[in-house]
């Protein structure tokens, strides 16, 4: 694989898993692909990618955290994020939204064409931006503005909302559901993944170290879950729910049968082997290109490859890991009994 191919064999290794759009340049190469590159498709854009990914760069965060349904969920809402007027709350065209009477007027104009229905339909999408502890904040607001500019402001009314009273700064950025043009702010995986790719290029843009890339290929399993699932097993560990969640028991369920040889694994883990495999190849062949380029820097990307590949010569997901850790404890419980097979002493 020489250097011409290796951006095409990066982007094999970190497309995401759904069905994508191609976009092609139709001055350069019908292999390579634009999207989601935000720049020149070439393989300095692809040695910077492999090696934000090889040396750890912070990966972004974009997650849906609710939809909000008629004017006083939304008020509600922007109540919350706005700390009820601690926190800014930044609108579309920059203006802070400084009383409850704002607050209130704006939910309502977001919730309008809403009454005339039956029954309360989603009034506004709310999503949240984070990066790990100790980046600047006002670089993710800066971020995610520009981002909600570039992907929002044509169709969706909005508001941005800064957070920092966690380790993780994050931004809330709640979106109105109904557009100009009577289309909803609905947004799936392929979108979601687009923002996670402005959200990283955004950052990048102002000197923080960002990428986005699903977690194969990065050489990890599957672990995410929703954020109903999150919060109920955030009451669960803080005592304000006693009983277990149905998706924890079923999962625990299924690795004790696992472990004892009654069930088998998901199909979708030996699916997600045999992917990572391919993304190791396909690492192996950008390794490859690097090391004979007679450049420094080059052969030390290259090691740094290796070393990554190393540490990640398989991946394991978290259904294979609760059976691993159930199988252990299966192991221990059977080896008790050899170990105490010594005879108890006879009672007369």
């Amino acid at each position: 694989c020489g250097l011409m191919g290796l951006e095409s064999a990066l982007w094999e290794a970190t497309r995401p898993a759904y069905r994508v759009r191609y976009i092609h340049d139709p001055n350069g190469s019908l292999h390579i692909p634009l999207y989601g590159s935000y720049g020149a498709a070439n393989g300095k854009t692809a040695r910077a990618k492999l090696s934000r990914i090889v040396r750890g760069a912070p990966e972004v965060l974009v997650k849906v955290t609710g939809r909000q349904r008629g004017g006083s969920h939304v008020k509600a809402h922007l109540d919350y994020i706005g700390r009820k007027g601690i926190v800014d709350i930044e609108s579309r065209d920059g203006e802070i939204l400084t009383s409850k009477e704002v607050v209130a007027e704006r939910a309502a104009e977001w919730s309008d064409t809403l009454q005339w229905r039956s029954r309360p339909t989603v009034s506004s999408v709310s999503l949240v931006f984070s990066m790990p502890a100790g980046t600047d904040p006002e670089k993710v607001l800066g971020a995610v503005r520009a981002l909600a500019h570039s992907e929002l402001s044509d169709n969706h009314d909005y508001v941005l909302a800064l957070h920092t009273d966690t380790p993780r700064p994050h931004v809330h950025l709640t979106v109105q559901a109904e557009g100009l043009d009577r289309i909803r702010f609905n947004p799936r995986p392929a979108q979601l993944s687009r923002f996670r790719e402005r959200f990283a290029h955004e950052l990048r843009a102002r000197g923080v170290a960002a990428e986005a890339t699903p977690r194969r290929a990065r050489g990890r399993g599957i672990a995410g879950s929703s954020m109903a699932l999150v919060k109920l097993r955030a009451r669960l560990a803080s005592g304000a729910s006693p009983a277990m969640t149905h998706a924890d028991r079923r999962t625990n369920e299924q690795a004790v049968a696992v472990a004892r040889g009654q069930s088998n694994l998901p199909p979708f883990i030996a699916k997600g082997k045999t992917r990572w495999q391919q993304i190791r190849h396909a690492y192996e062949q950008a390794a490859a290109a690097l090391g004979v380029t007679g450049k420094s820097e080059d052969q030390t990307l290259a090691d740094d490859v290796r070393k990554f590949l190393e540490k990640h010569p398989d991946m394991n997901a978290t259904p294979e890991i609760f059976a691993a850790h159930h199988a252990r404890n299966l192991g221990i419980e059977r080896k008790k009994p050899e170990q105490s097979r010594e005879p108890s002493p006879r009672r007369f």
